[in-house]
């Protein structure tokens, strides 16, 4: 067998949101290799070729401009690709699954399986395939047999695991300074060779010690676990904002003294409407079904509350917001800032804003929403999901989407901040508050604003994880006009 040993041309399936930025970084620190990026969609490879880039990350578009037309290319030939390739990333999507067994929990391999069958048909010398899509455990073993099932005589393959863990927003400083990179393979002398290789890729720019090689289930599990860890812990902050709120401790309060313990670390401990994005939820939910398959229903109940906390987190602030606004918004116009699931990124996916909408749209409120990222196409096909709504034309109707915020906000009687970009922290909040329904009330979904600055305009304030005292406030106002 002629091993891949040293890596020329690599060729990565799928133009999203981990190949796209993953190869630029490839393509700027190993200059003496092609990287090509392949989709299906003619769209998003045009996307990818202008300047008006699919995907907003800080710190990308100066680098696929450094090197697009030099070593790095976006394409939809995608046989080319394939065969002047030896090494070939699989970045497609994998969804939940919304149909047949394990509809709502199990990930959706199609297009693993379809990007599997493709380089089979194609590839006419060694190939080492490579795992970048979060897939379950022992998901490498069925690409494996589906390459083996389908090779050609003297095409010889090697799968490796190795997952990505971006957070988007900071995607571009997590690939060059990452904490860590597994690559998981066969414990085998070519197995071993194929992760050599991949490894002299990651070595152009990070250091050997961060390097970290195993078998393949063991990298598939870790993308896993590690999600499902950082989930955790946004559900458990979350539950305890609610007894806060309840009590009357200050969960920002509570969460700086947890994260004082060197044991814990302060990292994910900020209270919110809850997790989005595409990760989280997803693996939490793929690890509920693999657990379920393993027979061990114990281990994916404990799994799925981490689920049911996130979800309750939002019921939860929605209902607070209804009951505070005198248990109607009906007509009433609902302010939103922000609709990605965070800030520096575009991203909607999973966001908390959705939901939101989805609760509020179904009391019949008029909700305006203003993003400094989103475009307004991509806001409008998340609400108008059927799962999400099942009548487009209502959407249509109560929603509306601006460029400006304080054209978002006027005559608005309420404002809720959903995403915590920084820039709503300098807004001008006291002409926004004249020009406001009164009483004119600010739900701060991610503890981001003064609330005491606010609270002297005349804001009514409402904060996740803080017992607000509203007659209190009110009459503190009262006393202090002349």
């Amino acid at each position: 067998m002629s091993d891949v040993t040293k890596i020329t041309h690599i060729c990565c399936m799928g133009a999203g949101y981990v190949g796209g930025p993953t190869c630029a970084v490839i393509a700027s620190k190993c200059p003496e290799i092609t990287v090509t990026v392949v989709d299906l969609s003619i769209e998003r490879i045009n996307q990818w070729n202008s300047d008006s880039l699919p995907i907003f990350e800080l710190g990308l578009d100066s680098i696929v401009k450094q090197c697009r037309g030099k070593n790095l290319f976006y394409s939809n030939d995608i046989k080319t690709a394939i065969l002047d390739s030896q090494l070939i990333f699989i970045c497609v999507n994998t969804p939940t699954k919304t149909y047949g067994i394990g509809k709502g929990s199990a990930a959706d391999l199609r297009f693993v399986e379809s990007a599997a069958r493709m380089i089979a048909s194609i590839a006419v010398t060694d190939k080492i395939i490579v795992e970048k899509s979060t897939v379950p455990v022992m998901a490498a073993e069925s690409v494996l047999d589906i390459l083996r099932a389908n090779h050609k005589s003297g095409v010889r393959y090697q799968v490796l695991s190795n997952p990505e863990f971006l957070a988007e927003g900071t995607a571009i400083n997590d690939l060059l300074n990452p904490d860590r990179v597994l690559i998981g393979g066969e414990q085998t002398d070519s197995g071993r060779r194929a992760i050599s290789a991949l490894c002299s890729v990651y070595e152009h720019w990070v250091p050997h010690e961060k390097i970290i090689t195993m078998n393949t289930w063991s990298s598939e599990l870790s993308k896993l676990a590690a999600n499902a860890f950082l989930a955790q812990r946004i559900s458990s902050i979350n539950s305890m904002s609610a007894i806060c709120e309840a009590t009357g401790a200050d969960v920002s309060e509570v969460s700086h003294a947890v994260g004082q313990d060197s044991r814990i670390g302060s990292k994910f401990l900020t209270a919110s409407l809850g997790f989005g994005g595409s990760c989280f939820k997803k693996d939490v939910l793929n690890l509920v079904y693999l657990c379920g398959s393993l027979n061990l229903p114990e281990v994916a109940a404990y799994w799925q509350q981490v689920i049911e906390m996130n979800e309750f987190q939002k019921r939860r602030f929605v209902s607070r917001l209804i009951s505070s606004l005198f248990n109607t918004v009906t007509n009433k116009k609902i302010t939103l800032f922000g609709f990605a699931f965070k800030k520096d990124t575009g991203d909607t996916r999973e966001s908390s804003s959705i939901t939101v909408c989805q609760y509020l749209m179904e009391e019949g409120a008029k909700i305006s929403i203003y993003d400094p990222q989103v475009h307004q196409d991509q806001l409008l096909l998340e609400l108008k999901c059927p799962s999400v709504c099942a009548d487009p034309k209502k959407v249509d109707d109560l929603v509306t989407v601006f460029k400006d915020p304080y054209a978002a906000a006027d005559k608005a009687h309420c404002i809720v901040v959903c995403t915590e970009w920084d820039e709503f922290k300098d807004y001008d909040y006291l002409q926004i508050y004249h020009n406001m329904m009164k009483p004119a009330f600010i739900f701060d979904g991610r503890q981001l604003l003064d609330h005491q600055k606010l609270t002297e305009i005349g804001f009514l304030v409402d904060v996740i994880g803080k017992k607000v005292n509203r007659k209190l406030a009110a009459r503190q106002r009262y006393d202090s006009q002349p």
